[in-house]
């Protein structure tokens, strides 16, 4: 019998940040992965492989350079799916060796298996010759993450009609597809293969489009991906799916619509791999789609000493959010300090156009009844947007008209979900539109547009009374900054210069 701290289950983004940060604190730790390498579902069949793939078909399509010379216009005429592949393989490889050496270096152990509960504190791992190893941990950590949902009325053959998982081994590039699942994972792979100029019909039973993203962005994201011709079918339900004897598939919708392609990828949800843990024995129990539920604050499940973090405990369902998740499950389970995660956090879809949001959408401000005032900016606005050939992208500012304070960014276009950290930094340090009006940004960049959609706002805002925010109010207490005394010393002579 082997003993530990802590036994993580699952090598994704939440297992290991979790593995690393309890090795750091002198812990002796265990990852346990079933899968062949570690890394997970985010490294092997996720969000590396997904976005390592959209990265490639923007390169080699040229898509980027299409604003300036035409939608003709190719880096490679013929790509084929060796191509992406290729590129695929060499990401993968340096992020299971990256992963592997972090690992090594806080002697942080790992076992390849298939781990189950025997009781709360102890796992049975069977490991790939049939070896049977148990260990037991003062806490254990699920974090064994999420695989596609497949009902059986969808015929599967890992050729022609895929989940997200077998998509990336395919051998031929389809001329036509239908994406079964208007999620984050359908979108982002339906206009991954319309950049690569596949006919892309998207199909999904509900009549809006990605409801959590503010609804302008989403008018703006869905006239874009309607405007290089993609069907979007929404508020229709596929009702059947068949192979023809041409090898082609016909999805046939509730409407009575009936639609042919070389191929379909079913994206329609996801469901928490808990099934083979054996949740019983330890007095743990999955909801239908087999995620847990946790405290959202040490991410603790119903069963003391028994943690879960990322994708298997739902909502946001991301890498980012997962990595921080694992952490602070981590410190919370070896009994170290663990600070609340910061309130708003981005959310990224990597579709082509990008999205990317943080904070409040302008309907969660009025369902809320919080006066607000937005500005606009338009990437095609700024000199970088000219330069790059930018005919669309938006960014989207959202205040509060009592306080001034930035409660919500939202962006659709080119490096949206990098753009997005510069209004997240203000919106949790909790700045106002006169930031984005009097800071300096370089130029030129798209960042500008921050600058154009903060003078939008401030222009119907109006400018700030000095009664808004008296000096004295102004607590400045970090030794970097200036004291109190000072900070009310700069705006005295601020008002003092402006006579």
């Amino acid at each position: 019998m082997h003993q530990y701290d802590l036994i993580v289950v699952g090598s994704g983004p939440a297992g290991r940040r979790a593995a690393i940060q309890a090795a750091k604190l002198d812990k002796k730790v265990l990852v346990v992965e079933q899968g062949r390498r570690v890394g997970g579902v985010s490294v092997h069949t996720g969000t590396i492989p997904s976005k390592t793939l959209r990265e490639t078909a923007l390169n080699l399509s040229g898509w980027r350079e299409r604003g300036f010379y035409g939608r003709s216009y190719r880096v490679k005429q013929e790509i084929s799916a060796e191509d992406l592949r290729r590129r695929l393989l060499i990401t993968l490889d340096h992020e299971v060796d990256v992963l592997e050496h972090q690992f090594a270096r806080n002697r942080v152990q790992h076992i390849r298996g298939k781990a189950s509960f025997v009781s709360k504190d102890t796992m049975q791992i069977v490991k790939d010759d049939d070896d049977i190893v148990q260990v037991t941990g003062k806490s254990i950590l699920l974090a064994v993450g999420t695989r596609p949902y497949r009902p059986d009325s969808i015929p599967f053959d890992n050729k022609t009609v895929l989940d997200s998982d077998e998509l990336l081994e395919i051998h031929n590039l389809p001329r036509s597809i239908v994406v079964i699942g208007a999620g984050v994972i359908g979108i982002e792979y339906a206009t991954i293969f319309s950049a690569l100029d596949a006919a892309v019909t998207v199909i999904d039973p509900k009549s809006t489009l990605l409801d959590f993203i503010d609804k302008e962005i989403i008018e703006d994201f869905t006239y874009q991906l309607r405007d290089r011709n993609m069907k979007l079918l929404l508020g229709q339900k596929a009702e059947k799916v068949e192979k023809l004897p041409d090898g082609k598939i016909a999805v046939t919708v509730d409407t009575g619509r009936r639609i042919v392609a070389d191929m379909v990828l079913y994206a329609a949800g996801r469901v928490g791999a808990t099934d083979t843990l054996n949740l019983s024995a330890a007095g743990l129990e999955a909801d239908s789609r087999g995620r847990l539920r946790v405290n959202p604050e040490t991410f603790e499940t119903a069963v003391a000493g028994i943690y879960a973090a990322g994708d298997v405990v739902g909502f946001p369902s991301l890498a980012s959010t997962s990595m921080e998740q694992g952490r602070i499950a981590a410190r919370v389970a070896v009994g170290a300090m663990a600070k609340e995660p910061q309130k708003y956090f981005p959310y990224g879809i990597y579709a082509v156009p990008e999205i990317s949001t943080c904070g409040l959408t302008e309907e969660e401000m009025r369902e809320r009844g919080i006066p607000y005032e937005c500005g606009v900016a338009r990437f095609r606005e700024t000199s970088r947007g000219h330069i790059m050939g930018l005919d669309s992208g938006l960014l989207k500012l959202i205040f509060s008209l009592k306080t001034r304070r930035l409660l919500g960014v939202h962006i659709v276009g080119e490096g949206a979900t990098e753009l997005v950290h510069i209004g997240q930094a203000v919106l949790n340090l909790k700045g106002t539109v006169e930031y984005f009006v009097e800071n300096t940004f370089n130029y030129p960049t798209l960042a500008e547009a921050y600058k154009i959609a903060g003078l939008d706002a401030w222009n119907r805002m109006g400018e700030k009374r000095t009664e808004d925010t008296p000096a004295e109010t102004v607590q400045l207490t970090d030794a970097a900054t200036p004291t109190t005394v000072e900070a009310n010393v700069t705006v005295e002579k601020k008002k003092a210069s402006s006579k």
